[in-house]
Protein backbone atom coordinates (compact mmCIF):
# COMPACT_ATOMS: atom_id res chain seq x y z
CA UNK A 1 0.00 0.00 0.00
CA UNK A 2 2.77 2.01 0.77
CA UNK A 3 3.83 2.01 -2.35
CA UNK A 4 1.35 3.58 -4.06
CA UNK A 5 1.70 7.14 -2.10
CA UNK A 6 4.68 8.45 -4.80
CA UNK A 7 2.85 7.68 -7.31
CA UNK A 8 -0.45 9.92 -5.38
CA UNK A 9 1.68 12.73 -4.01
CA UNK A 10 2.61 13.04 -7.78
CA UNK A 11 -0.88 13.05 -9.02
CA UNK A 12 -1.75 15.59 -6.80
CA UNK A 13 0.79 18.21 -7.16
CA UNK A 14 1.83 18.62 -3.88
CA UNK A 15 4.44 17.05 -1.59
CA UNK A 16 3.17 14.89 0.80
CA UNK A 17 4.01 15.47 4.47
CA UNK A 18 4.20 13.13 7.63
CA UNK A 19 0.76 14.90 8.70
CA UNK A 20 -0.62 13.97 5.36
CA UNK A 21 0.55 10.46 5.03
CA UNK A 22 -2.30 8.88 7.66
CA UNK A 23 -5.20 10.59 5.86
CA UNK A 24 -3.90 9.68 2.10
CA UNK A 25 -3.68 5.72 3.56
CA UNK A 26 -6.97 5.90 5.00
CA UNK A 27 -8.37 7.32 1.53
CA UNK A 28 -6.51 4.22 -0.36
CA UNK A 29 -8.66 1.95 1.97
CA UNK A 30 -11.99 3.98 1.48
CA UNK A 31 -11.88 7.03 -0.99
CA UNK A 32 -16.27 7.48 -0.29
CA UNK A 33 -15.06 8.23 3.10
CA UNK A 34 -16.99 12.13 3.29
CA UNK A 35 -15.40 12.29 7.25
CA UNK A 36 -11.79 11.75 5.91
CA UNK A 37 -11.76 14.24 3.14
CA UNK A 38 -13.06 16.84 5.69
CA UNK A 39 -10.29 15.98 8.33
CA UNK A 40 -7.77 16.11 5.77
CA UNK A 41 -9.01 19.53 4.47
CA UNK A 42 -9.48 20.94 7.90
CA UNK A 43 -5.71 19.81 8.37
CA UNK A 44 -4.66 21.74 5.40
CA UNK A 45 -6.48 25.09 5.98
CA UNK A 46 -5.02 24.95 10.17
CA UNK A 47 -1.38 24.31 7.90
CA UNK A 48 -2.76 27.34 5.29
CA UNK A 49 -3.54 29.85 8.47
CA UNK A 50 -0.87 28.74 10.37
CA UNK A 51 1.86 29.76 7.25
CA UNK A 52 -0.48 32.97 6.71
CA UNK A 53 -0.03 33.92 10.68
CA UNK A 54 3.94 34.16 10.07
CA UNK A 55 6.11 37.03 9.54
CA UNK A 56 6.15 37.98 5.91
CA UNK A 57 8.69 37.23 3.85
CA UNK A 58 9.23 35.79 0.12
CA UNK A 59 9.82 32.49 1.90
CA UNK A 60 6.69 32.50 3.70
CA UNK A 61 4.91 33.63 1.08
CA UNK A 62 6.05 30.58 -1.55
CA UNK A 63 4.87 28.57 1.45
CA UNK A 64 1.50 30.05 1.31
CA UNK A 65 0.99 30.38 -2.00
CA UNK A 66 1.95 26.48 -2.15
CA UNK A 67 -0.12 25.35 0.89
CA UNK A 68 -3.20 27.00 -1.35
CA UNK A 69 -2.70 25.61 -3.99
CA UNK A 70 -2.14 22.25 -1.90
CA UNK A 71 -5.84 23.07 -0.42
CA UNK A 72 -7.61 23.86 -3.42
CA UNK A 73 -5.95 20.17 -5.10
CA UNK A 74 -7.51 18.83 -2.22
CA UNK A 75 -10.85 20.22 -2.41
CA UNK A 76 -10.42 18.93 -6.48
CA UNK A 77 -9.85 15.58 -5.30
CA UNK A 78 -12.68 15.03 -2.94
CA UNK A 79 -14.90 16.66 -5.16
CA UNK A 80 -14.22 14.13 -7.87
CA UNK A 81 -15.91 11.80 -5.35
CA UNK A 82 -18.50 13.63 -3.95
CA UNK A 83 -19.64 15.77 -6.58
CA UNK A 84 -23.33 16.18 -5.14
CA UNK A 85 -22.10 17.52 -1.90
CA UNK A 86 -23.33 20.70 -1.21
CA UNK A 87 -20.91 21.14 2.10
CA UNK A 88 -18.03 20.40 -0.21
CA UNK A 89 -18.52 22.69 -2.28
CA UNK A 90 -19.78 25.58 -0.64
CA UNK A 91 -16.44 24.79 1.41
CA UNK A 92 -14.03 25.28 -1.82
CA UNK A 93 -16.07 28.45 -3.22
CA UNK A 94 -15.82 30.04 0.01
CA UNK A 95 -12.34 29.54 0.33
CA UNK A 96 -12.08 30.94 -3.14
CA UNK A 97 -14.10 33.99 -2.88
CA UNK A 98 -11.89 34.84 0.48
CA UNK A 99 -8.51 34.79 -1.52
CA UNK A 100 -10.28 37.57 -3.99
CA UNK A 101 -10.16 39.84 -1.17
CA UNK A 102 -8.48 43.32 -1.95
CA UNK A 103 -7.65 42.19 -5.39
CA UNK A 104 -8.53 44.09 -8.67
CA UNK A 105 -11.26 42.73 -10.79
CA UNK A 106 -9.02 41.69 -13.17
CA UNK A 107 -7.18 39.26 -11.63
CA UNK A 108 -7.38 36.39 -13.40
CA UNK A 109 -8.30 34.28 -9.76
CA UNK A 110 -11.72 36.34 -10.31
CA UNK A 111 -12.04 34.36 -13.99
CA UNK A 112 -10.89 31.14 -12.33
CA UNK A 113 -13.40 31.39 -9.23
CA UNK A 114 -16.52 31.91 -11.94
CA UNK A 115 -15.71 28.99 -14.13
CA UNK A 116 -15.27 26.70 -10.54
CA UNK A 117 -19.00 28.53 -9.23
CA UNK A 118 -19.85 27.44 -13.38
CA UNK A 119 -18.67 23.66 -12.82
CA UNK A 120 -20.56 23.82 -9.28
CA UNK A 121 -23.92 24.74 -10.48
CA UNK A 122 -23.90 21.52 -12.67
CA UNK A 123 -24.69 19.62 -9.69
CA UNK A 124 -25.86 22.51 -7.64
CA UNK A 125 -28.55 24.40 -9.13
CA UNK A 126 -31.01 23.66 -7.35
CA UNK A 127 -29.38 25.32 -3.93
CA UNK A 128 -29.98 29.04 -3.75
CA UNK A 129 -26.88 29.81 -2.11
CA UNK A 130 -24.30 29.02 -4.53
CA UNK A 131 -26.45 30.92 -6.86
CA UNK A 132 -26.55 33.97 -4.57
CA UNK A 133 -22.22 33.42 -3.95
CA UNK A 134 -21.89 33.79 -7.31
CA UNK A 135 -24.04 36.47 -8.69
CA UNK A 136 -22.21 38.18 -5.76
CA UNK A 137 -18.88 37.44 -7.49
CA UNK A 138 -20.68 38.66 -11.14
CA UNK A 139 -21.48 41.87 -9.33
CA UNK A 140 -18.26 42.68 -8.16
CA UNK A 141 -16.43 42.05 -11.62
CA UNK A 142 -18.68 44.71 -13.44
CA UNK A 143 -19.75 42.53 -15.96
CA UNK A 144 -23.77 43.59 -16.65
CA UNK A 145 -24.98 41.31 -19.23
CA UNK A 146 -23.00 37.90 -17.92
CA UNK A 147 -24.61 38.83 -14.35
CA UNK A 148 -28.12 39.49 -15.78
CA UNK A 149 -27.87 36.47 -17.75
CA UNK A 150 -27.16 34.57 -14.72
CA UNK A 151 -29.90 36.28 -13.09
CA UNK A 152 -32.09 34.90 -15.58
CA UNK A 153 -31.38 31.16 -15.23
CA UNK A 154 -30.91 31.52 -11.61
CA UNK A 155 -34.61 31.58 -11.73
CA UNK A 156 -35.54 29.33 -14.26
CA UNK A 157 -32.97 26.90 -12.36
CA UNK A 158 -34.40 27.40 -8.70
CA UNK A 159 -37.77 26.48 -7.80
CA UNK A 160 -40.55 29.25 -7.60
CA UNK A 161 -40.77 29.17 -3.52
CA UNK A 162 -37.18 30.32 -4.06
CA UNK A 163 -37.40 33.06 -6.32
CA UNK A 164 -38.16 36.02 -3.31
CA UNK A 165 -34.33 36.14 -2.08
CA UNK A 166 -32.88 35.93 -5.96
CA UNK A 167 -36.11 38.52 -7.32
CA UNK A 168 -34.88 41.03 -4.03
CA UNK A 169 -30.88 40.74 -5.05
CA UNK A 170 -31.68 41.47 -8.49
CA UNK A 171 -33.44 44.77 -8.29
CA UNK A 172 -30.77 45.68 -5.62
CA UNK A 173 -28.44 45.06 -8.58
CA UNK A 174 -29.93 45.95 -11.62
CA UNK A 175 -30.70 49.62 -9.83
CA UNK A 176 -26.70 49.94 -9.17
CA UNK A 177 -25.72 49.20 -12.31
CA UNK A 178 -28.09 52.25 -13.92
CA UNK A 179 -29.64 51.40 -17.26
CA UNK A 180 -32.88 52.30 -16.41
CA UNK A 181 -33.85 50.27 -19.43
CA UNK A 182 -33.29 47.14 -18.35
CA UNK A 183 -34.59 48.25 -14.51
CA UNK A 184 -38.13 48.50 -15.77
CA UNK A 185 -38.09 45.17 -17.86
CA UNK A 186 -36.88 43.61 -14.02
CA UNK A 187 -39.40 45.50 -12.57
CA UNK A 188 -42.15 44.23 -15.19
CA UNK A 189 -41.05 40.89 -14.28
CA UNK A 190 -41.13 41.07 -10.70
CA UNK A 191 -44.58 42.18 -10.72
CA UNK A 192 -45.77 39.10 -12.26
CA UNK A 193 -44.17 37.63 -9.01
CA UNK A 194 -45.17 39.77 -7.01
CA UNK A 195 -47.35 42.55 -7.50
CA UNK A 196 -47.87 43.69 -3.91
CA UNK A 197 -44.66 44.29 -2.59
CA UNK A 198 -42.70 45.76 -5.87
CA UNK A 199 -45.38 47.65 -7.42
CA UNK A 200 -45.31 51.08 -5.33
CA UNK A 201 -41.64 51.14 -5.14
CA UNK A 202 -41.84 50.58 -9.06
CA UNK A 203 -43.98 53.98 -9.24
CA UNK A 204 -41.86 55.75 -7.53
CA UNK A 205 -38.90 54.78 -9.40
CA UNK A 206 -40.79 56.00 -12.40
CA UNK A 207 -41.40 59.17 -11.30
CA UNK A 208 -37.86 59.47 -10.29
CA UNK A 209 -36.71 58.65 -13.94
CA UNK A 210 -39.76 60.86 -14.90
CA UNK A 211 -41.54 58.61 -17.19
CA UNK A 212 -45.02 59.50 -16.06
CA UNK A 213 -47.17 57.29 -18.88
CA UNK A 214 -45.96 54.07 -17.41
CA UNK A 215 -46.58 55.22 -13.74
CA UNK A 216 -50.17 56.20 -14.69
CA UNK A 217 -50.39 52.38 -16.08
CA UNK A 218 -48.69 51.46 -12.87
CA UNK A 219 -51.33 53.45 -10.59
CA UNK A 220 -54.38 52.13 -12.69
CA UNK A 221 -53.18 48.81 -12.07
CA UNK A 222 -53.13 49.52 -8.66
CA UNK A 223 -56.59 50.77 -8.07
CA UNK A 224 -58.06 47.93 -10.48
CA UNK A 225 -57.14 45.05 -8.15
CA UNK A 226 -59.62 45.20 -5.95
CA UNK A 227 -56.85 43.25 -3.26
CA UNK A 228 -54.33 45.75 -3.49
CA UNK A 229 -52.97 46.69 -0.21
CA UNK A 230 -50.49 49.63 -0.26
CA UNK A 231 -47.20 48.77 1.55
CA UNK A 232 -46.77 52.60 2.23
CA UNK A 233 -50.16 52.96 4.24
CA UNK A 234 -51.54 54.60 0.92
CA UNK A 235 -55.65 54.57 0.70
CA UNK A 236 -57.05 53.96 -2.87
CA UNK A 237 -58.42 57.63 -2.57
CA UNK A 238 -54.62 58.90 -2.45
CA UNK A 239 -53.31 56.88 -4.91
CA UNK A 240 -56.37 58.30 -7.07
CA UNK A 241 -55.45 62.18 -6.49
CA UNK A 242 -52.20 61.23 -6.98
CA UNK A 243 -52.77 59.64 -10.41
CA UNK A 244 -55.09 62.56 -11.49
CA UNK A 245 -52.55 65.03 -10.01
CA UNK A 246 -49.98 63.19 -12.62
CA UNK A 247 -52.15 63.08 -15.61
CA UNK A 248 -52.93 67.44 -15.04
CA UNK A 249 -49.40 67.69 -14.71
CA UNK A 250 -48.17 65.66 -17.82
CA UNK A 251 -50.93 65.20 -20.51
CA UNK A 252 -48.65 64.69 -23.34
CA UNK A 253 -47.10 61.15 -21.86
CA UNK A 254 -50.33 60.52 -20.02
CA UNK A 255 -53.04 60.70 -22.95
CA UNK A 256 -51.10 58.32 -25.18
CA UNK A 257 -51.25 55.28 -22.69
CA UNK A 258 -54.46 55.69 -20.53
CA UNK A 259 -58.10 57.39 -20.75
CA UNK A 260 -57.55 60.65 -18.66
CA UNK A 261 -60.90 62.68 -19.11
CA UNK A 262 -62.60 59.07 -17.83
CA UNK A 263 -60.62 58.23 -14.71
CA UNK A 264 -61.27 61.84 -13.74
CA UNK A 265 -64.70 61.83 -14.34
CA UNK A 266 -65.30 58.93 -12.73
CA UNK A 267 -63.13 60.38 -9.68
CA UNK A 268 -65.50 62.98 -9.67
CA UNK A 269 -68.72 60.84 -9.64
CA UNK A 270 -67.04 58.59 -7.17
CA UNK A 271 -65.01 61.03 -4.26
CA UNK A 272 -67.71 63.67 -3.52
CA UNK A 273 -65.39 65.49 -1.25
CA UNK A 274 -62.86 66.19 -4.08
CA UNK A 275 -65.44 67.32 -6.35
CA UNK A 276 -64.08 71.13 -7.09
CA UNK A 277 -60.27 69.93 -7.47
CA UNK A 278 -61.15 67.28 -9.72
CA UNK A 279 -63.19 69.62 -12.57
CA UNK A 280 -59.66 71.80 -12.32
CA UNK A 281 -57.58 69.34 -13.04
CA UNK A 282 -59.52 67.97 -15.68
CA UNK A 283 -59.70 71.66 -17.57
CA UNK A 284 -55.94 71.99 -16.68
CA UNK A 285 -55.08 68.65 -19.08
CA UNK A 286 -56.86 69.83 -21.94
CA UNK A 287 -54.93 73.38 -21.11
CA UNK A 288 -51.87 71.97 -21.67
CA UNK A 289 -52.49 69.66 -24.24
CA UNK A 290 -53.45 72.90 -26.08
CA UNK A 291 -57.15 72.54 -26.29
CA UNK A 292 -58.51 75.87 -24.83
CA UNK A 293 -62.35 75.36 -26.02
CA UNK A 294 -62.53 71.79 -25.12
CA UNK A 295 -61.14 73.04 -21.40
CA UNK A 296 -63.36 76.12 -21.57
CA UNK A 297 -66.34 73.19 -22.11
CA UNK A 298 -65.07 71.62 -19.03
CA UNK A 299 -65.27 74.67 -17.16
CA UNK A 300 -68.63 75.58 -18.28
CA UNK A 301 -69.79 71.96 -17.48
CA UNK A 302 -68.03 72.24 -13.94
CA UNK A 303 -69.91 75.61 -13.04
CA UNK A 304 -73.52 74.32 -13.70
CA UNK A 305 -72.93 71.19 -12.17
CA UNK A 306 -70.94 71.53 -8.72
CA UNK A 307 -72.96 71.90 -5.64
CA UNK A 308 -71.53 73.42 -2.81
CA UNK A 309 -70.12 77.10 -2.39
CA UNK A 310 -66.43 75.98 -1.75
CA UNK A 311 -66.08 73.50 -4.86
CA UNK A 312 -68.14 76.54 -6.53
CA UNK A 313 -65.16 78.72 -6.06
CA UNK A 314 -62.49 76.55 -6.93
CA UNK A 315 -64.05 76.21 -10.22
CA UNK A 316 -64.89 79.87 -10.69
CA UNK A 317 -61.49 80.96 -9.52
CA UNK A 318 -59.70 78.36 -12.02
CA UNK A 319 -62.04 79.76 -15.00
CA UNK A 320 -60.74 83.22 -14.15
CA UNK A 321 -57.12 82.55 -14.06
CA UNK A 322 -57.61 80.02 -17.37
CA UNK A 323 -59.09 83.41 -19.29
CA UNK A 324 -56.70 86.10 -18.22
CA UNK A 325 -54.16 83.43 -19.48
CA UNK A 326 -55.62 83.22 -22.75
CA UNK A 327 -56.31 86.99 -22.83
CA UNK A 328 -52.62 87.86 -22.02
CA UNK A 329 -51.36 85.44 -24.88
CA UNK A 330 -53.39 86.61 -27.35
CA UNK A 331 -52.25 90.01 -25.94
Amino acid sequence: MSTLLPKLSARSHFMINPFDSRFEESLLQNPYDLNVWLRYIDSKRASLSSSLSSPPSSLSSSSSSSSLKALYTLYERSLKHFPRSYKLWRMYLQERMISLRGRPVTDKRYEVTANTFERSLVYMNKMPVIWMDYLALLSISCKGTLTRKTYDRALQALPITQHERIWNSYIDWVKKFGVSTSIIQVYRRILMFDSTIHRENFISYLEEIENYGECAIQIVACLDDSNFTSTNGNTKHQLWMHLCDICSEHPEECSNVIDVDSIIRTGIDRFTDEVGGLWCKLAIYYTRLGMFETSRDVYEEAISKVITVRDFSLVYDSYVRFEENVLSVKM
